[in-house]
């Protein structure tokens, strides 16, 4: 199975069984634009035999949508509440990622997850040897999740 294979079983299954919602994923593209605009992004480093970090970038509605879905309580912007639960996304994707990855568990290990957000910001990767984004379709809304791994 290759990277955005991984990545879209694990986002849709994700998803389904814990936020209750279907997503469609797009075909993989390459991300050439490091700018997102009014919209978060929870991330999780990996290291050991596989380096690199597994993103997911919402535009704030979407975020907002998805966080009010997945706690059950309505959320109008981003705050900690989303924060909480789109790093927790990220968490999920990287466990679920990592697990294809490395299936003993023993070669990865994952940091704690982060989110940064704003009316726009960069995200950029020094020397990205696998670069993986998969669009997802959310109710007619866009999200993605990204995969990038260390060439060296």
């Amino acid at each position: 199975m290759n990277h955005a294979e991984q990545i879209a079983e694990a986002t849709r299954e994700i998803f389904s069984s814990m936020i209750m919602l279907e997503v469609t994923p797009k075909q993989a593209i390459e991300r050439t634009d490091s700018t997102f605009t009014n919209s978060i992004s929870g991330m999780v480093g990996l290291a050991g035999s596989v380096k690199g970090n597994l993103s997911i970038h919402m535009p704030e509605s979407v975020a907002t949508a998805v966080t009010t879905a997945f706690l059950g309580m309505e959320v109008e912007s981003i705050d900690e509440d989303v924060c909480d639960a789109i790093g927790e996304l990220a968490n999920m994707l990287a466990g679920a990622v990592k697990t294809a990855i490395d299936p003993s568990g023993s070669e990865i290990k994952l940091s704690m997850p982060s989110t940064v957000y704003g009316e726009e910001y960069r995200l950029d990767c020094q020397k990205c040897g696998v670069n993986v984004l998969v669009p997802f379709d959310l109710d007619g809304a866009e999200f993605s999740v990204e995969l990038l791994l260390s060439d060296s």
